[in-house]
């Protein structure tokens, strides 16, 4: 396998233009079609031996992701929290967790992704913060009437002695969203308890994320992915949910929590502030929207640069209802100029080798079609690999906080957040010294870094030779439509710019499927590159196999 030259410190892998050059021919909105490879800090890499991902392990791979082809790198939270949400409880937004490491550390990072050609996205968690943030405990110590406490949304309970929370509306995690003091009043929380929600109509709340915004921008990352971006402003008097209109779902999540209009207005100064900022820095909206056009209102011009698109997501292994995805996507965003966003894994989901059903065949199929689409693409760690969910940990050594509830999520999100297998034959796999902090499986020692890497026949060598002919052909990443072409049933073909040629197979038996003059650039069926088998001849009938996606040169 041929591998990429190392880039210089100046400038990006594969002669973009780096995060440090902002010269006029740098703004190149390179956000519109970038890979960006999303970063689990408690499950990368671990630097110190304790079992626990942080920022010096991140550090020491992250010429992984430089030879892997990707454009930049989101980091989730890596602040000082007491952990009750695996760090979306922040208490000290300026401050790095000791967990991870050291704020020093934290820039050594920025730096070194920079000295890789990578930019550096963060997550920031603007909804709720910790209730051991400073704010919070002195609201809480100062009792009822504190100044602190309109920061967040405390209120007088209801029934004859205030013992009943103040609306019906429920945790995302299962239970009320309400918790009560022994002072009488109950706060919000539309997650755990521990994650008293901010009240984003008081000034102050504005002013400090603004603050916290440019702390970070000053530091040198090149934006920030925006934590359950739709929730920040509630409806106005926190209605309850009833059962009539107000109770239209956005899956398990209801329009009074979210979604308002009023989150928007946040955004645009957000946005003001990005733009004094050189290098092109952007904001990434994690919006769960009940429709595609309402997630567009997230990334107007004067907006957000990106929306997380789960409504592709979310979309079955099946080409009828993939295609109305990609169009609807590309309708909605691009009224408003936004690119479209593909994403088929993170760290809140079951891992689309699994979830998607078909195995890893159908897995590569799915991000050799999610590639070939225009726009900006999210990989998540481990992805790469082919690793699939992890579905039988122990009770015992669990951590989402909402395993341990009633209802609300399925409490099964640590299934993708094992740690990854870097080399080795048995756990920990390379990761770190000793235990892992969620334990891998024993048969993952063919699924490591080390046992893939120069394997034609590997998911990490497919992942890489993607990655190249995407960055290397115009039709790919770039623009903002496809063409499609004629097709039977249960397959999907589309032309994109520079004749380029995308056909998928979503069905359990092989096509045959006319086509034009054409040659196979990269198929997600191992061998993965090369010519066809029988050459590049104007035959004009490929075997498409089941379960797989091609990439042709016209």
């Amino acid at each position: 396998m041929t591998r990429q030259p190392d880039a210089p410190s100046d400038t990006a892998p594969y002669g973009r233009p780096g995060p440090g050059d902002t010269s006029t021919a740098a703004a190149t909105e390179w956000w519109r079609d970038a890979v960006i490879y999303q970063i689990y800090p408690r499950s990368f890499a671990d630097g110190n031996g304790d079992g626990m991902g942080d920022l010096p392990g991140i550090r020491g791979r992250l010429a992984h992701l430089r030879d892997l082809g990707v454009d930049a790198v989101w980091l989730s939270p890596f602040y000082a929290s007491p952990q009750a949400d695996a760090g979306y409880d922040v208490a000290d937004y300026r401050a790095t967790d000791p967990l991870f490491g050291t704020l020093g550390d934290a820039e050594a990072v920025i730096r070194e992704a920079h000295d890789q050609g990578l930019r550096l996205i963060i997550d920031i968690v603007p909804n709720h913060c910790s209730d051991q943030h400073a704010w919070f405990r002195r609201a809480v110590a100062e009792g009822p009437g504190s100044v602190l406490r309109e920061r967040f949304h405390f209120r007088k309970g209801r029934g004859d002695n205030g013992e009943l929370p103040p609306n019906d509306w429920e945790s995302v995690f299962g239970g009320p969203a309400w918790t009560r003091l022994p002072d009488g009043e109950w706060y919000l929380h539309l997650f755990a308890p521990e994650q008293p929600d901010f009240n984003w109509d008081h000034p102050a709340v504005q002013d400090e994320f603004r603050s916290i915004l440019r702390f970070w921008l000053d530091l040198g990352v090149d934006g920030f992915r925006v934590d359950v971006a739709h929730g920040m402003v509630k409806a106005p008097g926190l209605p309850d949910i009833g059962h009539g209109e107000q109770a239209r779902l956005i899956g398990s999540q209801i329009l009074p929590f979210f979604d308002q209009d009023g989150v928007h207005a946040v955004y645009r100064s957000w946005r003001a502030i990005l733009d004094e900022y050189p290098g092109e820095r952007i904001g990434v909206a994690e919006a769960w929207a009940p429709t595609l056009e309402r997630l567009a209102r997230y990334v107007r011009p004067d907006e957000l640069h990106q929306g997380f698109n789960f409504h592709y997501l979310n979309t079955d292994w099946d080409a009828g209802a993939l295609r109305a995805a990609v169009d609807a996507s590309l309708s909605a965003l691009g009224a408003v100029g936004a690119p479209a966003t593909w994403v088929l894994s993170n760290h809140d989901v079951v891992r689309h080798r699994t979830r998607l059903g078909g195995g890893l065949d159908r897995a590569r199929a799915a991000t050799l079609l999610m590639l070939a689409l225009p726009g900006s693409a999210y990989l998540y760690q481990g992805e790469e690999l082919g690793l699939p969910e992890v579905t039988e940990l122990p009770d015992e050594v669990r951590q989402d906080p909402s395993f341990f509830r009633d209802s609300g999520q399925d409490g099964l999100r640590d299934g993708c957040r094992v740690p990854l297998p870097w080399s080795g034959t048995e756990p920990p796999y390379g990761f770190g010294a000793g235990d892992t902090w969620l334990p891998q499986p024993d048969d993952w020692a063919t699924l490591t870094v080390q046992a893939q890497t120069g394997d034609p026949h590997s998911t990490l060598e497919l992942y890489r030779s993607a990655l190249a002919v995407r960055r290397s052909h115009p039709g790919l990443g770039a623009g903002d439509a496809v063409e499609w072409l004629p097709a039977p049933e249960g397959v999907l073909a589309f032309r994109r710019p520079g004749g380029l040629i995308c056909t998928v197979n979503t069905t359990a038996e092989a096509v045959r499927l006319p086509l034009p003059p054409v040659r196979r650039l990269l198929s997600s069926r191992a061998p993965f590159t090369g010519p066809t088998p029988t050459g590049p001849s104007a035959a004009p009938v490929r075997e498409i196999p089941a379960d797989t996606t091609i990439w042709w040169a016209e």
